[in-house]
């Protein structure tokens, strides 16, 4: 081995605990937001519709993303966190691509039956009234009377069934998000433990470059401003949630993967170092991120209040 490689060696050698533990949570951070999309992606997939999601919502978010992605360049923020800013805007992109193209697919569908069924409104109303009072004393009627009894029955009898579907579909997706959140803590872990035995991550040190405060002032400018953003993007959602009462269309795994990467998000930093200056220049990172994390818990009770309006919101 070349002696240049020795101060690399050594330093692999004698990573800290807190260097390893701010890796290991950038990393799962890194793996939750990449696999973030996909459950609401499927979601909007098989319902054929977006209509459960705000796009508010994922506006603001996207104007977040953008802020936090320009100001962690300024700051010269630790890679992970770059990196992860990167691919937050162009996962907005997607997922706000194919919001607007079933918004856009479904309006057009809801357009062209509506005017069909005013035509025919009309002509068909009258006679099916005549028919209707035509009905009134005519042999068989308590037959249909009794056959309409019957029918309401087997209704509620469907109903009881539906029921225990429901809540078989809810057991199975629990098991689903509990299998899924250990899967992306696992690949995150282990692309950290690869990417340092490579050596294609090294720990970030702290610079104490006097100048770098100028600069780092224009940067929590940006910073605060995607941390007002993202605070504020989740609550056009939620108010949507509770004007519907409804949760559906809407991914459960999509808000947990949130939770997640924003925890372990905010986990990275702050193991990175707790000293005040670099305690300070990534604060309004910390608040986007986990303040986040109230508003995600806000909507984990709105699944639990309106989950009988969708299974998938069982937990």
């Amino acid at each position: 081995m070349s002696l240049s490689g020795a101060p690399a060696l050594a330093a692999m050698l004698h990573l800290s605990a807190h260097e390893a533990l701010s890796g290991v949570f950038g990393s799962v951070s890194l793996a939750s937001w990449i696999f973030l999309l996909v459950p609401q992606l499927i979601e909007n997939y098989k319902q054929g519709s977006a209509d459960g999601i705000s796009l508010a919502f994922l506006a603001v978010w996207f104007i977040g993303d953008i802020t936090n992605l320009v100001g962690a360049l300024w700051a010269g923020l630790v890679p992970t966190v770059t990196a992860l800013a990167v691919y937050f805007c162009f996962a907005d992109l997607i997922l706000i691509s194919q919001c607007l193209y079933y918004n856009f697919i479904n309006s057009r569908k809801t357009r062209r039956p509506s005017a069909r069924s005013t035509q025919t409104m009309d002509s068909a109303e009258q006679p099916l009234l005549g028919r209707r009072d035509s009905n009134i004393g005519l042999p068989g009627s308590h037959r249909r009377r009794s056959s309409a009894r019957s029918h309401r029955e087997s209704i509620n009898r469907t109903d009881s069934l539906a029921s225990i579907v429901e809540e078989e579909t809810g057991g199975r997706e629990w098991i689903k998000n509990s299998l899924s959140i250990l899967g992306v803590v696992a690949v995150g872990t282990a692309g950290w433990a690869i990417a340092w035995k490579t050596g294609i991550w090294k720990p970030t040190p702290l610079s104490d470059d006097a100048g770098t405060t100028e600069v780092a002032l224009g940067a929590q400018i940006l910073g605060y401003a995607s941390a007002v953003c993202y605070l504020g993007a989740r609550i056009p959602q939620i108010i949507k949630n509770q004007r519907e009462k409804s949760c559906e269309g809407l991914s459960l795994l999509f808000f947990i993967l949130s939770l997640l990467g924003n925890a372990t998000y905010g986990a990275g930093i702050i193991f990175h170092s707790v000293e005040r200056d670099y305690f300070l220049t990534n604060l309004p990172w910390l608040i986007g991120s986990l303040g986040t994390m109230v508003e995600d818990a806000t909507i984990f009770v709105q699944f639990r209040m309106y989950g009988d309006n969708s299974p998938s919101a069982v937990v």
